[in-house]
């Protein structure tokens, strides 16, 4: 059991990384790939990608071992990086709804309204503010000093964070972005159901005239539900059990066990590894641009030239 359960750490790390590191790789080279849209991927990829090299290993040994081998001032270290890119992770989930928002809603004023430079700097903002916010969650609790008890115990790496700061980071860094995201995808399915019905009416037309037979809508509208509940649904699978372990904790006075948080913390993670199978898999673009990297054409002239589009894109 202990050697079947490293052999699936380092399984997962590993498609965790080189998952990430394919979708990086492909929206840096090829330009065509060079849209705003990418952009908040590729800025969620690099998240993924950190969180898989410098998170995700630390947190199995220690599920694994139950114990943390890599001392006080490395779990601090680690506790910011877990902060801040999970946060940024977040917080790109919600710009990419924001985007898809636009793209479905409002597409005649999309290119106008989501620019390449807009984009950029809401990437480097959330970046930013990841990272200041979080400092500023570690250090006002107490746990940047040499005093500070990071370890409840011996062989521990937790962190001591208030009740107040802990509602505040709820509200800012779940019950938030969860919100805006179920709320934009709903319009956006909503608006897409419309879309599709539009096109059923004008088929139904067609089909009235001509006897042609109308599927394209059907398809149409399981793609959206299926693409919509796949997004929704992994995101809520792995962020709601930590947080609802979490207000338990806090509102019934009770200590959840070292072993079933770092699980729960795990499942997180795991976000990580599931993003860019959901967000890059499903693109046919990837899964060509994957092909280009693997056979080594990308190393040949003008590469980042080549058309990943079906012709019917």
């Amino acid at each position: 059991m202990y050697v079947v359960m490293y052999i699936s750490a380092v399984a997962v790390v590993t498609l965790t990384v080189c998952g990430n590191l394919m979708v990086i790789i492909s929206i840096s080279h090829f330009k065509q790939l060079h849209t705003p849209t990418n952009l908040l991927l590729l800025s969620l990829t690099v998240a993924d990608f950190l969180v898989g090299v410098m998170v995700m290993p630390f947190s199995l040994i220690e599920l694994i071992e139950t114990c943390w081998y890599f001392g006080e001032t490395f779990c601090k270290l680690y506790n910011i990086f877990v902060f801040v890119l999970t946060s940024v992770s977040i917080s790109n989930l919600v710009f990419v709804a924001i985007d898809r928002y636009f793209a479905v809603c409002d597409p005649l004023l999309y290119s106008t309204k989501i620019t390449i430079k807009i984009t950029c700097l809401f990437i480097l903002l959330s970046w930013l503010v990841s990272l200041l916010y979080n400092i500023a969650l570690i250090y006002f609790n107490g746990n940047m000093s040499k005093s500070a008890k990071l370890s409840a115990c011996l062989g521990d790496c937790l962190l001591s964070i208030s009740e107040h700061w802990g509602t505040a980071d709820l509200l800012i860094t779940f019950v938030s972005p969860c919100s805006i995201m179920l709320t934009l995808y709903l319009k956006i399915f909503i608006v897409a159901r419309k879309h599709a019905q539009a096109i059923k009416c004008a088929a139904d037309q067609i089909h009235s005239t001509t006897g042609v037979q109308r599927t394209i809508p059907k398809k149409s509208e399981r793609k959206a539900a299926k693409t919509l509940g796949i997004v929704v649904g992994f995101f809520l699978l792995c962020w709601v059990p930590y947080y609802i372990c979490t207000l338990v904790e806090a509102n019934m006075n009770l200590s959840s066990s070292s072993v079933l948080m770092n699980f729960l913390s795990w499942l997180v993670y795991f976000n990580s590894f599931v993003n860019p199978v959901i967000y890059s898999l499903l693109y046919p673009w990837f899964q060509k641009s994957m092909k280009l990297i693997v056979t080594f054409e990308i190393c040949s002239p003008a590469s980042s030239l080549m058309n990943l589009f079906p012709e019917n894109h």
